[in-house]
């Protein structure tokens, strides 16, 4: 499931990359996804849309079982 998951952002890393932003997986526990968005996503306003509608959203559309995602601010 987790190399599924790490593919899935490797795809969506070229897109965050454009806007100076960054995420790196950290963990998949009971249904939740757990990434932390580094670079411009950090501060970005668009933060919890790019999360839930988008990153999310891919993730879903390739993984039924994801329930949610959880950005983890270390």
């Amino acid at each position: 499931m987790e190399e599924k998951i790490k593919g899935i952002i490797e795809e969506i890393r070229p897109y965050l990359n454009m806007e100076g932003g960054d995420i790196e997986f950290i963990k998949y526990e009971d249904k939740y996804v757990y990434v932390k968005l580094k670079g411009h996503c950090v501060e970005c306003m668009d933060q919890d849309y790019t999360l839930k509608n988008y990153i999310l959203a891919m993730l879903q559309s390739e993984i039924e079982e994801i329930e949610g995602i959880v950005n983890i601010e270390l």
